[in-house]
């Protein structure tokens, strides 16, 4: 599907972090669907609240801040960070405060821009170490 709608990478580099985190916000919900369906969560009610676990704007901004205080990212990773954190969506998140929004909002940037750019193993590695920072808070630090 990417070669049929595929960007250059300057395209994908000069895009508004908005528009990342846009695209990051689809690529991570897949990502999360799949995961809870090869755990065998089939019923609707349990993948809804199973789902909101890892995709809420808390976790991604907690995963976000452990994967910095890790160097996980890279320099080019931080910056599109960065980016998608300072950016001004002109909506108030309903059931957080601004800057874990804003977090959360860098976090589906970057993941994002690399689904953008057509780094799939990179991607793949993103998305498994958010999900097992999720499941293993405890380990982390995190309550």
């Amino acid at each position: 599907m990417t070669d049929v709608y595929s960007l250059r990478d300057a395209d994908v580099k000069q895009l508004n972090a908005l528009a990342l985190a846009y695209m990051g916000d689809a690529v991570y919900e897949q990502a999360v669907r799949e995961h809870l369906l090869r755990l065998g969560r089939v019923k609707p009610n349990i993948l809804h609240k199973e789902a909101t676990r890892y995709v809420s704007a808390k976790a991604q901004a907690a995963a976000v801040k452990m994967m910095q205080d890790t160097s996980f990212l890279s320099e080019e990773e931080e910056a599109v960070l960065r980016r998608g954190r300072n950016a001004k969506s002109g909506s108030v998140p309903k059931n957080t405060d601004v800057v874990t929004y804003n977090h959360s909002s860098g976090f589906e940037a970057v993941l994002g821009y690399l689904y953008l750019l057509g780094r799939d193993d990179r991607v793949r590695e993103f998305i498994s170490e958010t999900i097992r920072f999720i499941e293993s808070p405890k380990e982390e630090g995190i309550s």
